[in-house]
């Protein structure tokens, strides 16, 4: 039989809060944590983003958490992984453990793109000399070295993955973590995703794929509107967090407080197109049904799903599509928490995760923002404020994630009984 696997702690450092309860908590009274970029934005089409605060209110300053000279070495990526994994450990009460529990401890944890500031910086010092380019530039851009920098500090022995696969990031570590937990290659795995890629080249990049938000630059609380007939594109947001998962039995061992349990990980290729989605949505479908079959669970069994739902006019409605495939009538709620915080990219799976985790131990349904006219009345959306998730029976829902490239991931996850 295979292993039962559970949450056992999560940190959360995002552009909606720097913690796990403050994060939850002002998804769940509908704040907003979208606002204006610097005047390196002036020039481009967008000029917002989530980004991450300090409680003064400016943009996070990683040498309050990090050495200067532990810097030459960490990305900003890096970075944000390393300040949500000490939350999450913390959180699960795993920070002190002992050569033997070590071993049996992996990390999996990736990013989407790595930082362009890093690389456009280190291309004008080579301009400059080749003695101006530093030792540490290619580490820093690598994309499996959050996970890495992680299992050093940690001296965590068990696998040591990491997984880049654009949007899809943060879900596809956290399946693949269950899997490794469930077929016995670890007992714990600290997995997640991270996000450090706000930049003007990004910014400029993704709009020229006409991918983001340009019309809300003076109001950017009211930019991401996922499955709102006005919505135009999504809002780029940065950030990590991380999830620890637990064999059952191991965590029980120890006394560990459970918020809730993976019961299924699903996967699936859309083999259509460079970065929209499959136009009759049989990729996010595919991988929704082998999410439940994984999960040995039924449709009607499922009482809420986080949408990947980015707030781009395609990619949602094919998401309702793919949805309504499978559900049928059932008016079953389905929100997007990316209202509140933006589209964090290989860390957007594992945030909204996290999200889902707490509204199934805490039966709320989180709200999606800006949702003034929804195009299918037929679905439950949670508009604009949080709803008490009404259930005779185990809490259970899905989490969707998609990526450029058509790769998709979906999670059963469910209230632990």
């Amino acid at each position: 039989m295979h292993r039962r696997v559970v949450v056992t702690g999560m940190g959360v450092l995002s552009p909606i809060g720097n913690n796990l309860q403050n994060s939850w908590m002002n998804i769940v009274n509908s704040k907003s944590g979208i606002s204006k970029l610097d005047s390196k934005y002036d020039a481009l089409p967008c000029r917002i983003g989530g980004v991450i605060k300090d409680d003064d209110g400016q943009r996070i300053k990683l040498d309050k958490y990090f050495k200067k000279t532990e810097l030459r070495s960490i990305s900003p990526a890096a970075s944000y992984a390393l300040i949500a994994t000490k939350e999450a450990l913390e959180d699960a009460q795993l920070l002190n453990l002992d050569d033997m529990t070590k071993e049996v401890t992996g990390v999996a944890v990736g990013m989407g793109m790595v930082d362009l500031k890093d690389i456009c910086d280190t291309n004008e010092a080579l301009l400059k000399s080749y003695n101006q380019v530093s030792p540490f530039f290619i580490p820093r851009i690598l994309a499996n070295m959050a996970a890495g920098q992680i299992s050093i500090k940690y001296g965590f022995r068990g696998p040591n993955h990491s997984v880049s696969t654009a949007c899809a990031t943060g879900a596809h570590a956290i399946g693949d973590s269950f899997r490794f937990i469930r077929n016995g290659d670890a007992d714990i795995m600290i997995c997640g995703g991270t996000e450090a890629c706000i930049s003007p080249l990004a910014i400029a990049a993704f709009c020229r794929l006409r991918a983001l938000s340009t019309s809300y630059n003076e109001n950017p609380e009211l930019a991401s509107r996922p499955f709102d007939k006005s919505r135009e594109g999504f809002v780029m947001g940065e950030g990590s967090s991380i999830i620890v998962l637990e064999d059952l039995e191991h965590a029980k061992n120890r006394n560990a407080k459970i918020y809730g349990e993976i019961l299924g990980y699903g996967l699936s290729g859309d083999a259509s197109h460079l970065t929209a989605p499959k136009a009759d949505g049989t990729g996010a479908l595919l991988a929704m049904q082998r999410a439940l079959r994984d999960a040995k669970m039924k449709p009607d069994e499922i009482g809420y799903i986080n949408a990947h739902a980015t707030s781009t006019p395609l990619g949602d409605s094919i998401e309702t599509k793919a949805i309504k495939t499978l559900f049928g009538s059932r008016n079953v709620a389905v929100s997007s928490t990316k209202g509140a915080h933006g589209h964090l990219l290989g860390a957007a799976g594992n945030l909204e995760s996290v999200f889902t985790i707490k509204a199934v131990q805490e039966a709320i349904l989180p709200p999606t923002l800006n949702l003034d006219e929804v195009e299918d009345e037929e679905l439950n959306y949670v508009p604009k404020v949080s709803q008490k998730w009404e259930s005779q029976s185990r809490r259970v829902a899905l989490k969707n994630a998609f990526g450029f490239g058509g790769t998709n991931a979906c999670l059963c996850i469910a209230q632990y009984v």
